[in-house]
């Protein structure tokens, strides 16, 4: 089951993901254990929030 979220959430974009993450988070967290292997989708997609997050490019200089 864990494959199959972090499968989908790996199509997301940055912003959506990141409050996919923080809703799972936050639920997480007044919730324990409310969904099981909710802390391994949250992990995952913690990893695919950071692997997504880009810095700006800085113009090269002459």
């Amino acid at each position: 089951m864990p494959t199959l979220v972090l499968a989908f959430l790996s199509r997301l974009r940055f912003r959506t993901l990141f409050v996919l993450t923080a809703t799972i988070f936050l639920v997480d967290l007044l919730v324990p254990d409310f969904i099981p292997f909710v802390d391994e989708i949250l992990l995952g997609a913690l990893t695919l929030l950071f692997s997504a997050w880009k810095r700006p490019q800085r113009p090269a200089a002459e």
